[in-house]
């Protein structure tokens, strides 16, 4: 009933998508404020464009298509004005602008997408194409929904026989699927509806799709193989699943809570990206936690034994051997018998995996990190080739009083002269001035040849800012702005530079907290800190080596802009931290209940690590499956996401886990749980807590009764 009623609500209220408004910020965001002030007439405008084939074009074949193109056009509703054609300054292409009737253009487009497609079939010898604003959206949110289908459709049967490896049983690889699909329902209805107060981003859906399949299988998995245990160990099915609550259960809270606080500290960025971002992530894992703590139990509860059926003949003898472990204690044994050369020789190998992270290039995504799948992009090429006033544009915002109008007018006019001669710019005949109705906005196009990103767009941006711009319309006053894609660019990144510090800090100190309050130990938390930062650093080294150089390429499908999405790194950060309390915090609470019960320090770390690393390994396979499936989609920053994720998690559950963690436990000895106290040895609540008979009085839960006593 909540799964129906979240994702009726949110399919009812819809999604409030973000603006550029919305996502504006700086100057460029003050420039947008003042364009938006001066309700300009400016419908939605496409672009038809005309090449050859192969060779020089034939002019003759290009008219009738442009005619063509005209005639067709303007029978459409959708409609309103269809301009001459142009043709480019190297002869090699015609441009025919087509504008749009006032309404919704994301819908319209389509009609004259498939006018142009009628249009290419009658001329087949030519490319009739179509590129615009509206056009380009629309095949972005097509290759991103065929991207999510893609995940959807692999990442289930992934997961599935990931399951059934872990179980064994069918119904019980089932429960961790469903719990993380049901929360990813729940959670896109809700996005919905929080989208009305935090805009939603594009990338929304694929965040959550990727983060509750994550958590879902997660935490699902804790409480399964708990219950399991303890079933294995002579409990009734119902005693079983209480254990399992005050255990497992706890540690799910612990994760889920760390996690969404870490995400959290990505609305101190005031940036529309990560506030979507942030808000999605935390509904998702709000959810999963909620149906871990109240459906999956009950589902336990009632299935009873009937979870482990029907049984696969050979991965149930494999899941459900008897005895003690046997691979993860030899895996163990460096980090135990000799902790500070195990130490020393991994914290080595971490740092020099995340070296490269120091050569670290941030840039925001635009059209030319788009994939060129995308066929719209591939005509978008040909067009800026052939017209580069068609490509970016600096915008210059000037709002005066009315009666300054033809002054500003002048002023625009000749800083536009100014730019035509500079190599930093492109030229059109005319400068592309508007002004509103009041006389009081005034709206001025720079077109530049420079690619967003670039050292060149960086100093076209200058150039405007700090010379022109201020010489130009300082001595009109009133109030003005530089704004357009490579602005806001540089205005957003520069935004997080100064954020990041803040954003960072937050996290840090909420895990030491949260860990400090779970734990009681300054130890453990500070532990904390220091292994998922060498997870993090991993993962952005492998970033830097992946995304800024071009030897992965051909392997991943992408082309190499030599930098990393700017949102990416920080996006990461929050998620990892909060991502790596799931093995943490349920690792370091079997160590604790082992060294509660008279263990000694290294043959308690020992027996926590040994008794929760089937269910941490195959938590992270199923993490590092789902997160390289979006490593294999079309955009760049599902791409990086998904690599980055992959690794931090195969390095926390694989390399933390089993060479860090149980070294620097190893060191720290009594002083992993100061300023608490561990009984000692020689203080064992339990006689024979040493012997391997010690197992079941070892995995009772303190503060659980239990039954025979």
């Amino acid at each position: 009933m909540f799964v129906a009623v979240c994702f009726a609500a949110g399919s009812w209220v819809g999604t409030n998508e973000a603006t550029d408004e919305d996502m504006a910020t700086g100057e460029s965001g003050r420039a947008t404020a003042i364009v938006n002030s001066g309700d300009f007439d400016d419908p939605a405008k496409e672009n038809v464009i005309i090449t050859a084939r192969s060779g020089d074009l034939d002019q003759a074949a290009a008219a009738g298509a442009a005619a063509d193109v005209r005639e067709g056009m303007l029978a459409l509703p959708e409609v309103t004005e269809v301009a001459d054609p142009v043709a480019s300054p190297d002869g090699r292409a015609l441009l025919v602008q087509v504008t749009m009737r006032e309404g919704d253009a994301d819908e319209d487009v389509g009609a004259l997408l498939d006018e142009t497609a009628a249009l290419q079939r009658d001329h087949p010898d030519l490319r009739v194409e179509q590129v615009g604003g509206e056009s380009i959206d629309k095949g972005i949110w097509e290759q991103v929904s065929q991207d999510l289908t893609k995940a959807e459709f692999i990442s289930l049967p992934v997961t599935l026989v990931i399951m059934l490896i872990a179980f064994g049983a069918i119904i019980a690889a089932g429960v961790p699927v469903l719990l993380a699909m049901s929360a990813v329902g729940s959670a896109f209805g809700l996005a919905g509806l929080a989208s009305h107060v935090f805009p939603a981003v594009e990338t929304i859906s694929s965040v959550i799709l990727l983060m509750g399949m994550a958590v879902g299988v997660d935490y699902s998995l804790f409480y399964l193989k708990r219950e399991r245990e303890e079933r294995q160990r002579g409990n009734p099915h119902v005693r079983a699943v209480e254990i399992a609550a005050a255990t497992s259960g706890h540690a799910v809270v612990v994760s889920g809570f760390a996690v969404m606080v870490s995400m959290a500290g990505l609305y101190l960025t005031s940036d529309a990206v990560f506030t979507s971002l942030a808000t999605g992530s935390i509904i998702v894992v709000a959810v999963a936690v909620l149906g871990s703590l109240t459906v999956l139990p009950a589902l336990l509860a009632k299935l009873g034994r009937f979870v482990d059926r029907p049984r696969v003949p050979l991965l149930w003898r494999l899941t459900n051997r008897s005895g003690p472990p046997r691979v993860w204690p030899t895996l163990l044994r460096p980090a135990l018998r000799y902790p500070l050369v195990t130490l020393l020789i991994t914290l080595a190998a971490l740092g020099a995996l995340a070296w490269p992270a120091l050569d670290l290039k941030l840039k925001n995504s635009d059209v030319d990190d788009l994939p060129r799948d995308i066929a719209v992009m591939r005509a978008y090429d040909r067009m800026t080739e052939s017209f580069p006033s068609e490509g970016v544009n600096h915008v210059v915002a000037v709002r005066a009083e009315p009666d300054q109008a033809d002054e500003v007018r002048a002023a625009l006019g000749t800083l536009y002269d100014q730019t035509r001669d500079d190599p930093l710019f492109a030229s059109v005949a005319d400068p592309r001035i508007q002004v509103s109705d009041d006389g009081r906005v005034s709206e001025l196009l720079v077109p530049t040849t420079q690619k967003p990103g670039t050292d060149g767009a960086a100093d076209s941006l200058d150039r405007l800012r700090e010379d022109l711009v201020p010489a130009a319309l300082d001595p009109v006053g009133g109030e003005h702005a530089v704004g357009g894609q490579i602005a806001a660019d540089a205005d957003s990144t520069g935004l997080l530079e100064e954020r990041m510090p803040w954003v960072i800090g937050f996290v840090l100190l909420l895990t030491f907290v949260i860990m400090f309050a779970t734990f009681r130990s300054i130890a453990v938390a500070l532990t904390a800190l220091l292994l998922n930062s060498l997870s993090a650093g991993a993962a952005f080294g492998t970033l830097v080596l992946v995304f800024q150089n071009t030897w992965a390429e051909g392997i991943l499908g992408f082309h190499s802009n030599g930098a990393i999405v700017a949102w990416i790194p920080l996006f990461l950060f929050a998620v990892l931290f909060g991502l790596s309390m799931d093995y943490h915090v349920f690792v370091v609470s079997r160590i604790r209940e082992a060294a509660r019960r008279g263990l000694p320090n290294r043959q308690a770390v020992e027996y926590g690590i040994t008794r929760s690393a089937g269910v941490v390994t195959s938590a992270a396979m199923v993490m590092v499956s789902v997160f390289a499936i979006f490593a294999t989609l079309s955009m760049s920053e599902m791409k990086q996401m998904g690599v980055g994720l992959a690794v931090a998690v195969f390095v926390d559950a694989m390399v933390i886990r089993v060479l860090v963690l149980p070294s620097l436990m190893a060191l720290l000895g009594r002083a992993n749980w100061w300023p608490g106290r561990i009984r000692p040895h020689g203080e064992s609540q339990f006689p024979g807590a040493n012997s391997p008979s010690a197992d079941r009085l070892i995995d009772e839960p303190q503060g659980v009764p239990h039954p025979v006593r």
